[in-house]
């Protein structure tokens, strides 16, 4: 049967909030109510007739509440098909064709930081039993799983006279399902130690973007947003645009010192840091001018007005900056569709997922930054101040690059980025070249690569251009002869032991 009129109804809730017009109109009704502790004191405190769980069972509510609704009376009720009326009579089995319940806050008492016993406690069994029962026989029982649904059922049973739809039912059920198996990944992704035991994830919550990759692909964003940056202005964001933005965050991170950046298609083309910051721009900029044209702005400080000016002069898609002082925030508005983010904090996710043939990649994110004390002198010249702080800054910003990857640093700007290359040779003749065709000097420079130098090639060219310093993993069976080279020409290069590819 496809339309149903609603008999009697369980309503068993830990948070009474909104509860009160549902209630009033299932007394309007006629649907018989039965129910549990604080939500039957809360109803007959609207002065509605309820019938006490404990009636029908025979059990008052045990062990500190743990079981309540536990019994066959009431799952009987609940999974009870046309079918099963004789057997119901034999048992005095009532249907129960509406069930009310949310769970208990377990996620929420995580992230409130309750002792281990507290979030413990916070496990629901009964209502999460009483839910997916209720999904399961939506032939013939609506289930409502959170508040959220209560404006829906109310329209629909004041509408259609306490009647439900099979479609109806059908469409409850799925949202029962989504939210108890989200409750339970939030209780085995807290409990189990193991983060590759098994890959668990659940986001209920997100965004509707504009598009794709590409216009004509559909696009959601799962997740909070709204807990890693707030947008004050511009048009919607797009699956692009979250893809750049992340780049730009997780780079922008790694930089202590006033530092802009600047991001297209996740690849950092221009970078610096400065103590004044709309001079960090100047120089980001100046690293790759041509690049720089509708990509992303970040930036680990305030933006000023006149950093603010100097920006607006570019087009771009967005900026993103822990605040905006008056005056800029005004400037950098005058493009109605220019995205004005401002970061709240730093993402904490410490694993990276992606898909990849018909399964998932998961690892752990490369949050290696290497110091001063993690470097491996190996050529007979020892880098100079200037030029370890540079390496250390390039280091940073190679690991950022997609491989095959070398950055040129100098004065902690970058004056010239490879990436995506077939080959690290290639990767650097275009770093060189960029270098050279915005005017940036390399002698002095120094260049950080992802991986190793299989060969001294590399490390040659780098020489001729006046690179007086590189650093690199290490590792690579003919370094030797990358050493030795340096060690001819007086160079310095250090090793990291660490490798920083990124596909």
């Amino acid at each position: 049967m496809d339309k149903r009129k609603i008999s009697t109804a369980l309503i068993s809730v830990y948070d009474k909030q909104g509860l009160e017009p549902i209630i009033d109109l299932l007394n309007k009704l006629k649907i018989n109510i039965i129910s549990t502790g604080g939500t039957q004191d809360f109803i007959e405190s609207l002065g509605v007739e309820v019938v006490p769980v404990e009636q029908l069972t025979g059990y008052p509510s045990i062990f500190g509440g743990r079981v309540k609704t536990l019994h066959p009376t009431i799952f009987g009720g609940i999974l009870m098909r046309d079918t099963d009326g004789d057997e119901a009579v034999k048992y005095n089995i009532s249907p129960i064709d509406l069930v009310i319940v949310d769970l208990y806050p377990f996620e929420q008492t995580v992230e409130n930081g309750a002792s281990h016993k507290e979030i413990i406690e916070k496990i629901d069994i009964g209502g999460i039993a009483l839910i997916r029962a209720a999904a399961k026989n939506y032939d013939r029982t609506l289930v409502i799983s959170h508040k959220g649904q209560y404006k829906r059922l109310y329209d629909i049973l004041k509408e259609q006279e306490g009647y439900t739809t099979l479609d109806q039912r059908k469409l409850f059920a799925v949202e029962a399902f989504m939210t108890s198996s989200h409750y339970d990944i939030q209780i085995f992704n807290y409990l189990n130690s193991d983060p590759f035991l098994s890959l668990k994830i659940s986001q209920h919550s997100g965004y509707d973007l504009r598009y794709g990759e590409n216009p004509h692909q559909m696009a959601r964003f799962f997740g909070n947003l709204d807990e890693i940056f707030t947008q004050l202005h511009g048009k919607q964001l797009s699956y692009n645009n979250l893809l750049d933005t992340d780049s730009a965050i997780n780079l922008i991170a790694e930089f202590e010192e006033p530092t802009i950046a600047i991001i297209k298609h996740t690849n950092p083309c221009g970078l610096a840091s400065d103590p004044i910051l709309d001079k960090a721009w100047d120089k980001a900029l100046a690293g790759d001018p041509e690049s720089a044209f509708g990509g992303i702005i970040a930036s680990n400080r305030e933006i000023d007005k006149k950093t603010a000016e100097k920006i607006n002069k570019l087009f771009f898609e967005i900026i993103i900056a822990p605040g905006y002082s008056d005056g800029a925030l005004e400037i950098l508005k005058q493009k109605k569709n220019r995205r004005i983010l401002v970061l709240n904090k730093f993402p904490g996710n410490k694993y990276v997922i992606r898909s990849a043939i018909n399964g998932y990649l998961y690892q752990e994110k490369d949050v290696k930054i290497e110091t001063k004390e993690d470097l491996n002198f190996v050529t007979d010249r020892k880098p100079d101040e200037r030029e370890v702080e540079d390496m250390l800054f390039a280091n940073k910003i190679v690991k950022h690059l997609k491989s095959n990857a070398i950055a040129l640093v100098k004065n902690k700007q970058l004056v010239g980025s490879g990436m995506g290359q077939t080959s690290r040779v290639d990767a650097l003749r275009q770093a060189i070249a960029k270098a050279k065709r915005f005017g940036l000097g390399l002698k002095g420079a120094v260049m950080a690569s992802d991986a190793f130098f299989p060969f001294a090639d590399s490390v040659e060219i780098a020489h001729k251009e006046g690179i007086s310093a590189v650093i690199q993993p290490g590792g690579s069976i003919r370094h030797q002869d990358s050493i030795d080279y340096r060690n001819e020409h007086n160079i310095a290069m250090v090793f990291t032991g660490i490798r920083h590819f990124k596909h």
